[in-house]
C-alpha cells in the first residue's frame, strides 16, 4: 500500500525560503534570524570550515549550513559550522579569519 504525503501543520515559518520546501529551518538569535540546514555525516563530502572555532570540518561529519534569513541562500553567504559551534555561537567571542 502506497504511502500517504501529508503536510505538516504548525510550522510558524513555513513561507520562508526553504523553510517551505522542508529543507531548512528558521531561527532566531542575538545575531539575527537566520534558516539553518543539517547536513547528516553520510551527506557530508567536501572540506569546510567552521567559522565558530577556525578548524575544519571533514568529509562524514555531521554539521549545519546556515545563512541570513533576510538572504534568499546565496552561495555566498552560506555558512557550514560544526552543530555545538553553531550552538554556542553566542557565548563565544569571534575567531581567527583566514582569508
Amino acid at each position: 500500500m502506497p504511502r500517504r504525503n501529508r503536510p505538516q501543520r504548525g510550522r510558524p515559518d513555513a513561507d520562508r525560503a526553504g523553510a517551505a520546501s522542508g529543507w531548512a529551518r528558521a531561527e532566531s538569535g542575538a545575531d539575527g534570524d537566520w534558516l539553518v540546514r543539517s547536513v547528516p555525516g553520510s551527506q557530508a563530502t567536501k572540506v569546510y570550515r567552521c567559522p565558530g572555532c577556525d578548524h575544519e570540518i571533514q568529509p562524514g561529519v555531521p554539521h549545519v549550513v546556515a545563512w541570513p534569513a533576510d538572504e534568499l541562500g546565496s552561495v555566498a553567504d552560506r555558512r557550514h559550522w560544526h552543530r555545538a559551534c553553531w550552538q554556542a555561537r553566542d557565548r563565544r567571542g569571534p575567531t581567527r579569519k583566514r582569508f
